[in-house]
């Protein structure tokens, strides 16, 4: 494993799409061991705000197995990060990633990405967020997009396939014995 002393911190969108379209749960079970063995290892997370947003089914996602999976407590315990986000950074995430002067709509419509990016932000040499959305530099206030937040706010961003690279998985993985 080449990526050890880096901790990926996962947006919504990377379980919610990982399970819809090219590992889901039914098919490539080995995937969703071993990011809960990553997660067990410290290396891979989400924080509570993020982890929330999938596992209350709202938004995107929908009451399936990822919903199912992530509402039981083992899971749930070893993949949120147990820490705070701290206000003053997330006030910074939103001031220099989308706009420092919001409305209530444009706060709702960013939804919980500034917390997951000041999380990273927080600790940005040892932290990276880890989301499927693509760079669209030209988008503007709320419309931003996560790889351009994260660039804004000095934070490393990576898509899935990159922290898998980094993280070493493989289909053939097995779980270490105890």
């Amino acid at each position: 494993m080449t990526g050890g002393t880096k901790l990926y911190l996962l947006d919504a969108n990377v379980l919610i799409t990982a399970n819809r379209d090219y590992y889901s749960m039914e098919m490539v079970p080995v995937f969703w061991d071993w990011l809960l063995h990553m997660a067990e290892l410290g290396h891979v997370k989400m924080p509570l705000e993020t982890l929330e947003e999938v596992r209350d089914g709202g938004g995107k996602a929908k009451k399936d197995a990822l919903v199912t999976w992530l509402n039981r407590a083992d899971v749930y315990k070893k993949l949120v990060l147990d820490e705070d986000a701290d206000p003053g950074i997330v006030t910074e995430v939103i001031a220099k990633g989308y706009a420092p002067d919001l409305d209530d709509t444009e706060l709702d419509e960013v939804g919980r990405d500034p917390f997951l990016i000041a999380y990273a932000a927080a600790d940005p040499d040892n932290r990276v967020v880890v989301s499927i959305e693509v760079s669209s530099p030209a988008k503007k206030r709320a419309n931003r997009r996560v790889p351009d937040v994260c660039r804004d706010n000095s934070v490393t961003c990576c898509n899935t396939f990159a922290m898998l690279r980094d993280l070493g998985f493989t289909t053939t993985w097995v779980k270490p014995a105890d």
